[in-house]
């Protein structure tokens, strides 16, 4: 975990409600470069309104980069390819799939597990957007169509130096993904120069990013910063230096947590070590309340998760579920003071192999905010899960809870990892 510094103004945003204005408006007021990272983009409604105010910065001659993960996000329409292309923004997917019918089957895989999960927005390198929210509208979801009410999902708004360390670690994935594309379209030349861009092969000579690159492969990616008074950092998962970062950020806070601990999480199956963390702190005299997924959006990942309860909820711990939309956040609030909203779940997909993205802050002020929206999404819309209710649910429930929790232990074992 990087230290924690003093130098940044935070803004907590909830739902894309509260995002996507912002974005925009920071969007429209960008004078050179906007780099802007996700697992879905989606053009419904407000992800329309966000596309929207990319072309219009491109076509004032700022530099716009968009990356994409290749299985989260379907190609753009051929309507926008052409409006982007026009304008001049650049889009990269990031390990697709491939076209066709049978693309799907490389899935099976196990390296193209691998996706770009974080949802990173940094424009100028002075501001960053964090969370967990895709390009997606609030009340729209690709699976199940309209929706009837928003997903619960949070963002930070961060000013600062911490955003130029993520415009850092951006760029440097966005000239990766390109050599990769480079070389694969046998194109040698151009993938050499976003190798050297990358700061593998060398200096790029004509472009300032490139350059900026060079350094960050001797420095960590967990970028500290803070906010006017708070302290923050930016944690970065990744699949080489940094692994386990944001597992052992939480771990950390929990370990030191003296009063209480409330997580917000969509998936939520951690690992031991994690689950150990939490029953420990709960046995210390901590209250541990968890707020999880009741309305659930993918059949697996719920059940999956379930059969961790049942330790958590002898230890003490309280389990709410989420009952009035999706959840989909990915946030922590620690003794009042200690917080987290990022990208990523609490889940072997997130902590194993996805690309992720958490800013972690240290600043009483913003801590009570998110607490209290917490709070309010427990008390108005959560269901306390009651230990000898679930202890009780119906044998049909249970069997096809550990199957799906069977089911993604084989799949780990298969992509050789331990958890």
């Amino acid at each position: 975990m990087p230290s924690l510094t003093t130098q940044h103004a935070l803004q907590l945003l909830q739902g894309g409600q509260a995002l996507f204005p912002a974005m925009v408006k920071a969007l429209d007021e960008a004078t050179a470069w906007v780099q802007l990272e996700t697992y879905i983009f989606d053009f419904h409604g407000r992800g329309e309104e966000l596309a929207q105010a990319l072309l219009r910065a491109a076509r004032r001659g700022v530099l716009v980069q968009v990356l994409v993960d290749g299985i989260g996000t379907n190609r753009p329409s051929a309507e926008w390819q052409g409006r982007f292309a026009e304008a001049g923004v650049q889009w990269q997917e990031y390990a697709p799939l491939g076209r066709g019918r049978f693309a799907v089957l490389g899935l099976l895989v196990p390296e193209r597990w691998r996706r770009l999960h974080r949802k990173l927005c940094v424009v100028d390198e002075l501001t960053v957007f964090c969370g967990g929210i895709n390009i997606l509208d609030d009340f729209y979801d690709p699976n199940h169509g309209d929706l009837t009410a928003p997903r619960f999902d949070f963002a930070v708004a961060v000013t600062g130096p911490l955003a130029a360390e993520a415009s850092d670690a951006m760029a440097l994935l966005w000239w990766r993904v390109q050599a990769g594309y480079s070389a694969r379209q046998r194109h040698l030349s151009a993938a050499w120069e976003a190798v050297k861009a990358a700061g593998y092969g060398g200096r790029s000579g004509t472009d300032r990013k490139g350059r900026a690159l060079l350094s960050l492969l001797g420095r960590t990616t967990d970028a500290t910063a803070s906010v006017s008074g708070a302290k923050a950092a930016l944690v970065l998962r990744d699949n080489l230096f940094h692994r386990s970062s944001i597992e052992r950020a939480y771990r950390r806070a929990i370990g030191q947590a003296h009063e209480e601990i409330i997580i917000a999480n969509a998936y939520f199956v951690p690992g031991g070590k994690l689950r150990r963390a939490l029953v420990q702190a709960a046995r210390r005299g901590v209250r541990v309340t968890l707020l999880l997924q009741g309305r659930y959006e993918y059949f697996m990942q719920y059940h999956a998760a379930r059969p961790v309860y049942g330790a958590l909820l002898a230890a003490g711990i309280e389990i709410h579920e989420y009952g009035a939309g999706f959840l989909h956040s990915k946030v922590a609030v620690i003794d009042g003071h200690w917080a987290t909203v990022g990208s990523s779940n609490l889940d072997p997909l997130s902590l194993l192999l996805a690309r992720e993205a958490n800013v972690v802050v240290d600043d009483r002020a913003f801590a009570l905010d998110l607490h209290q929206r917490l709070l309010r999404a427990m008390a108005g819309e959560g269901r306390r899960l009651d230990p000898a209710a679930y202890s009780r649910r119906p044998l049909r429930q249970r069997v096809l809870d550990y199957m799906a929790y069977a089911l993604m232990r084989l799949a780990l074992l298969v992509a050789g990892q331990r958890y």
